[in-house]
């Protein structure tokens, strides 16, 4: 760990090259950090004008940057890795562990039956995430396979968009949930020896509520815990990040305790901003806006509370988006509304009035409709300059609504990772080629005047904003399609999106962002330069570390 100066003291950190993303200063060979700010940026010479400085060359042949800001993330990405994954792309986990794909419903099944046998506690659930039946076709998984898993053991597995979930008998039995269940987005069987029956397939949050209810909500309170807080730490520094959102909290007692205690850790490597939701809609209005303002009490540098999540609709792949016209390509009914479209409404603009920034997931164009026609209505009734509200996700958008978004001061975080990993189906299957090639239009976003980032929606994809950066500027599916390449858009582009365009959806682009006086000294250390080498090849950028405030946090398993 290096040698950290006292607070009388300046460091003067050398580079190869430094991309400050401040225009008016675009380069610099030199920075100086005090009291874990930037003090200077520039030349030696330019340093020298503060006096006396500890000189630090270990950057000297790296490349320097803000430090990455990750707008759309969640905790969970640090805590779910306690469960086994069974998603159909490989991922690494934060130890190392490589888990390949499961690439068959039969894959799923024999790598669930292979941890079950060594479970002891029979009434242990055996939870699982990542899953994603996309990728297989019109069949979907039902109980008929996870009850192969285990006839007696309750099986829950979470969807990689954390929107469905599929589970075994014994877990309907555990939830009591059965034929004569109406909640929405129960799925039951149509004909067969089942008809009637659920088929294990629960669709967003009030269908998944009574398995998260007896599991205790686990998968979610995993991102709180304190394993699950350093893995994510872990996982941000492998990516360069040093700011990102938990864009899913209720901000209870017990996981703001954590987090006050890690974050305050000198060592601790990320920032973190924790987005206020009531999980299970159950805490009335007034009582979040009230919890929302004691936390803001409470911010440090290293934690950032104020801002608020709603959730509109579902999942575009999972079919529980809301579509316009004509709906979804191969035929499927529309997706859900998450909160009925008066209830968002009035939720809408009860934050809106109370002075909160909103972050709005919406997948769907019906349910973007939706968003900007209710941030449009509240800011009729309540006027107020630079609001920032920002869609998350926002798939669908076309360019009608972007012009609105910018005309109303509305921000766009696309979801830029998805064109890699769900272009394809989206092609063939949910959208069609037309609205699939318009899909994350970071191009017309811009062209409008749209402020915008991109995001990885850790865990729904790995964090790793230099690969968010690569997917909207090549457009490449998995398969090698390119998707709608008149929005892509340039590399200085999508840098600016993972940095100041990130920390100005979060209103911290006074704080991080890019390397200028007065900022948060908090860099991305680089062993290739971003700018000089291929766009296609920007995801192969190498991360060599990060310095958080001024401290110098190698790599865990390098230093």
């Amino acid at each position: 760990m290096s040698h950290h100066a006292d607070a009388a003291r300046t460091t003067v950190f050398q580079a190869r090259k430094i991309i400050t993303m401040n225009p008016m200063q675009p380069e610099a060979t030199h920075v100086a950090v005090r009291d874990g700010r930037i003090l200077a940026v520039g030349s030696l010479e330019r340093m020298r004008e503060w006096g006396s400085f500890d000189l630090d060359a270990r950057f000297a042949d790296k490349v320097l940057m803000p430090g990455l800001v990750e707008g759309h993330s969640h905790l969970m990405a640090g805590g779910l890795w306690e469960f086994p994954f069974v998603g159909f792309h490989a991922r690494t986990a934060p130890d190392g562990t490589a888990w390949p794909g499961c690439r068959s419903f039969g894959e799923v099944v024999e790598r669930l039956a292979a941890i079950e046998a060594k479970m002891t506690d029979p009434q242990q659930p055996l939870l699982a995430w990542g899953f994603d039946p996309i990728f297989f076709g019109v069949e979907r998984m039902t109980i008929e396979h996870l009850d192969r898993v285990s006839a007696s053991r309750p099986v829950v597995v979470l969807h990689a968009s954390q929107h469905l979930m599929n589970v075994n008998s014994a877990a309907l039995a555990r939830a009591a949930i059965d034929r004569d269940t109406e909640a929405e987005g129960v799925v039951k069987f149509g004909d067969g020896p089942h008809r009637g029956a659920p088929t294990g397939e629960l669709q967003e949050f009030a269908a998944m509520f009574p398995i998260m209810r007896f599991t205790g909500n686990v998968f979610r309170r995993a991102g709180t815990s304190e394993t699950g807080l350093r893995n994510f730490g872990r996982i941000a520094q492998f990516a360069g990040v040093t700011t990102a959102t938990d864009l899913v909290n209720d901000l209870a007692d017990e996981a703001v305790a954590m987090l006050h205690r890690l974050t305050a850790e000198p060592d601790f490597p990320v920032r973190i901003v924790p987005a206020y939701i009531s999980l299970d809609g159950s805490i009335p209005r007034e009582a979040g806006a009230a919890r929302v303002r004691g936390r803001m009490a409470e911010n440090s540098g290293k934690l950032h509370f104020g801002a608020i999540k709603l959730v509109v609709d579902g999942s575009i792949q999972g079919f529980s988006a809301r579509l316009r016209w004509p709906g979804y390509f191969n035929g499927h009914d529309n997706g859900i509304w998450i909160l009925p479209p008066d209830e968002m409404r009035a939720t809408i603009e009860f934050f809106h009035r109370e002075g909160f920034q909103l972050h709005i997931h919406t997948n769907g164009d019906e349910a973007t409709e939706l968003a900007i026609d209710s941030i449009e209505a509240a800011l009729a009734k309540w006027p107020r300059p630079d609001h920032r509200h920002t869609l998350q996700h926002c798939q669908m958008a076309d360019g009608a609504q972007f012009r609105r978004m910018a005309r109303l001061g509305i921000c766009a975080n696309l979801f830029a990772n998805h064109l890699y990993y769900w272009g394809d189906a989206h092609y063939t299957l949910t959208m069609g080629p037309d609205r699939a090639c318009r899909m994350d239009a970071c191009g017309s976003a811009l062209d409008h005047g749209v402020p915008l980032a991109i995001h990885s929606d850790a865990p729904i994809t790995p964090l790793g904003p230099l690969f968010t950066a690569w997917c909207a500027v090549n457009r490449t599916t998995s398969s090698g399609r390119v998707l709608g390449e008149n929005e892509r858009i340039g590399v200085p582009q999508a840098l600016h999106a993972i940095t100041m365009g990130a920390a100005y959806t979060l209103r911290m682009d006074d704080r991080i962002g890019s390397i200028e006086v007065g900022k948060f000294a908090d860099f991305c250390v680089l062993h290739d330069d971003p700018l000089a080498v291929a766009p296609e090849a920007l995801n192969n950028v190498r991360v060599a570390g990060t310095v958080l405030g001024g401290r110098v946090l190698p790599l865990p398993g390098t230093a």
